[in-house]
């Protein structure tokens, strides 16, 4: 049974140019989320616009679980592991929704991008993964870019400054989530994993009503709602990217989101990124693909070793 799944799976990845169109098609979804939690900020407390987020993600993925293998996906033995990169997902999720409300579209998902960055120094430290100098370099020049990114405006506004590091400590924290996922990921599947994550998420964020939620009204409730459905959407399609494409060949495209938050911030909010946010997120974007490059790499060198 595991065999032929692995077969199927095999298979599905032979088609690279679905996954790669639903990798952008997710990167899209998600912007649109995080423009209406821009748009949300100054009305709701954070907690709420989670606890929406979270809540109506829920039915997507249990959806998805039902026509992809049924809801056997839903089970796990190992709700330690769940929890602890839940709570780590949670906590981001929060600080990235926060980084939204304080900052421009383009400029929160620029710094977002160092992410890939952070994945780097805790593989070195938490999985003991030998990291040289290459991607150190790599991971030094694209904090060079986060500075450039954030550095004048934090210095002039303490919104900025508060957005920005909301930023950074959000990428941080999924970057541990990720280092969990790659534990996990050889014995759950991405369904079972991003079910507990959204549960753990509801739960949470439910917590915060009693400092006082908002009552909507219909336009806002729309927005609110809008939130949990373009997530739960983007959410679809990343998790079919993945059936359909390989995850190096995907990755590159994680970029296209500053297409979109350009796009949509100019559009929605009359923002236009500052020149530096230009040159922060393209040495950013550079790093990453630095990073994913020599990743791959190494990859085709240990499977070639290993052939042997």
């Amino acid at each position: 049974m595991v065999a032929e799944d692995l077969r199927t799976a095999q298979i599905a990845r032979d088609k690279p140019f679905i996954g790669i169109a639903c990798k952008v098609a997710a990167t899209l979804f998600f912007a649109i989320m995080f423009a209406a939690i821009r748009w949300l900020g100054p009305y709701f407390p954070l907690g709420e616009i989670v606890f929406f987020r979270s809540t109506l993600g829920i039915p997507v993925i249990v959806a998805m679980a039902y026509f992809t293998g049924g809801f056997r996906l839903l089970a796990t033995r190992r709700i330690d592991s769940h929890a602890i990169r839940s709570i780590a997902g949670t906590v981001s999720m929060f600080c990235n929704f926060a980084a939204y409300t304080y900052l421009p579209l383009a400029d929160a998902t620029a710094i977002g991008f160092a992410s890939p960055l952070f994945v780097v120094m805790l593989a070195a430290f938490m999985l003991s993964e030998q990291v040289h100098i290459f991607r150190w370099s790599a991971v030094v020049i694209g904090f060079i870019g986060v500075i450039i990114i954030a550095g004048p405006e934090a210095g002039l506004s303490n919104s900025a400054l508060y957005g920005a590091l909301f930023a950074l400590t959000g990428a941080c924290l999924t970057a541990v989530a990720m280092i969990f996922l790659r534990r996990m990921s050889a014995h759950e599947h991405s369904i079972t994993i991003a079910f507990y994550f959204m549960l753990t998420s509801a739960a949470v964020s439910l917590t915060t009503f009693v400092f006082g939620w908002n009552w909507p009204t219909p336009w806002e409730a729309g927005v609110l709602v809008l939130t949990g459905i373009a997530g739960g959407i983007g959410q679809l399609f990343l998790s079919f990217s993945y059936r359909y494409g390989e995850a190096s060949v995907l990755a590159p495209f994680d970029y296209a989101a500053m297409i979109w938050a350009v796009i949509l911030g100019y559009f929605l909010f009359a923002e236009l990124p500052a020149p530096q946010v230009w040159v922060g997120g393209a040495i950013v974007i550079a790093a990453g693909l630095l990073i994913l490059w020599r990743e791959r790499k190494l990859g085709k060198s240990r499977a070639a070793v290993s052939s042997l």
